[in-house]
C-alpha cells in the first residue's frame, strides 16, 4: 500500500502516576497503578511525506531511534521527515518517554495507511512493561487503574478507566534541578527494596477500590483526596530509602508541606518518581489561592515551578491535517 499524500498530527497528554498497589508482589500480583491523564503537558508530533528520512524538533534523538526502529518493523520507506513540535519533560515523572514513542509510532502508522493500536506499538517500542496506565491514557485520558503483573502478564490489564470530575483542579509542583530515578538506577532501586508487606499492599488496595474510585464516581472530593493522601504516604515513605526521602526533591517537599499547613490539601504526593509534585484542589478559587501562595513564599528558586492543571478525559488526538480530517484517536 502507498503512503497516503498527507500529514498527521498526534498530540498526547502528560499523566500523572499516583502510586503503586503492590510494587513487590506480596499479594501475588506485583506493581499495579493509579494513573490520571492531564492537560496543558502534551507531546506533539507531525509527520509528512519527505524526500528522506528527517528526524527534528525537540528529542529529535530519542524520537529518531523510535522511527528507525517502526521503519524496520513495518517495512516502510524512509522517506518522512517528522518534527517533535513540542515534549512532554523528560525524567519527571510524567510519562514523557511512553507517550513520545506512542505518539510517533501512531503518526509514523496512519503516514503509511497502517492500523496500529497503543498495545501493538507499545509491545514494539517497550512501553508499558511495568505499568499499563500511560497506554491506557494515550488511548482513553480519564483515571485509570491497572491490575499490575500476573505469572503470565505482558502488558498489565487495566481494570477501571472513569471520567475524572472536571471541576477539580490540580496543582503541579516542579524542579527542574532535579530528576527522577530512570533506566538502570530506577531497576536497581526495585532490586534493592524490601518487599512492601502484605498488609500495606491490602490497604492500598482497599484504598483504591473503596475509597477513591467510589469518590471519583459519585463526584465527592474529601474521600478522594484523603485516599490519594493515604495511597502517597504509604508509598512515598515505602520508596524513602532510594529517593532520599518521601519526595524526590526537598524543595519540592517544602512546598507540598506548605498546601498541607495553610489549604488543608490532602490529595497531595509525587507523580512517579517525580520530581513533579501534586496536589488536588476541591474548586478553583483554593487551586488559585495555592498557586498565589507558592509564588508568593517561593520567588526566588531557580527551576521551581508552578501551574494549574485539570484532568483531561481523552485520548491522544491524530488529526489528518491534508486534507483536514479530524481523525481523533478512538478507543481502538
Amino acid at each position: 500500500m502507498s503512503a497516503p499524500q498527507t500529514a498527521f498530527r498526534v498530540d498526547a497528554a502528560a499523566r500523572l502516576h499516583l502510586g503503586f498497589l503492590d510494587p513487590g508482589a506480596a499479594l501475588g500480583r506485583r506493581f499495579g497503578s493509579i494513573g490520571l491523564a492531564i492537560e496543558g503537558l502534551s507531546t506533539s508530533v507531525v509527520v509528512t511525506p519527505h524526500d528522506e528520512l528527517q528526524v527534528l524538533g525537540e528529542e529529535a534523538t530519542r524520537a529518531g531511534a523510535l522511527v528507525e526502529r517502526l521503519l524496520a518493523h513495518y517495512g516502510f520507506a524512509p522517506r518522512v521527515r517528522l518534527v517533535v513540535e513540542r515534549a512532554i519533560p523528560g525524567h519527571a515523572g510524567l510519562g514523557s518517554g511512553t507517550q513520545l514513542a506512542l505518539a510517533v509510532g501512531t503518526a509514523l502508522t496512519a503516514l503509511n495507511g497502517r492500523r496500529a493500536d497503543s498495545g501493538e506499538l507499545g509491545a514494539l517500542l517497550g512501553r508499558g512493561r511495568r505499568s499499563g496506565i500511560g497506554l491506557s491514557l494515550f488511548d482513553h485520558g480519564g483515571l485509570v487503574v491497572d491490575a499490575g503483573h500476573g505469572s503470565t502478564t505482558v502488558t498489565p490489564p487495566v481494570v477501571t478507566r472513569l471520567a475524572f470530575p472536571a471541576d477539580w483542579p490540580i496543582v503541579l509542583i516542579f524542579d527542574q534541578a532535579s530528576e527522577g530515578l530512570s533506566g538502570g538506577a530506577e531497576r536497581r532501586a526495585f532490586e534493592t527494596l524490601e518487599p512492601l508487606p502484605a498488609a500495606a499492599a491490602a490497604h492500598l488496595c482497599h484504598l483504591t477500590l473503596m475509597r477513591i474510585l467510589p469518590a471519583v464516581l459519585e463526584r465527592d472530593f474529601a474521600p478522594f483526596a484523603d485516599g490519594i493522601g493515604e495511597v502517597q504516604a504509604v508509598v512515598g515513605d515505602h520508596f524513602a530509602a532510594v529517593q532520599d526521602g518521601r519526595y524526590t526533591s526537598a524543595r519540592v517537599a517544602r512546598a507540598v508541606a506548605l498546601l498541607e499547613s495553610r489549604f488543608g490539601l490532602r490529595g497531595v504526593g509525587q507523580s512517579s518518581w517525580g520530581p513533579t509534585a501534586f496536589a488536588f484542589a476541591p474548586d478553583r478559587d483554593t487551586a488559585t489561592a495555592a498557586l498565589a501562595a507558592l509564588r508568593e513564599n517561593f520567588p526566588h528558586e531557580p527551576g521551581l515551578e508552578f501551574r494549574l492543571c485539570m484532568a483531561r478525559n481523552d485520548g491522544a488526538r491524530c488529526i489528518a491535517t491534508a486534507p483536514a480530517v479530524d481523525a481523533r484517536r478512538a478507543s481502538a
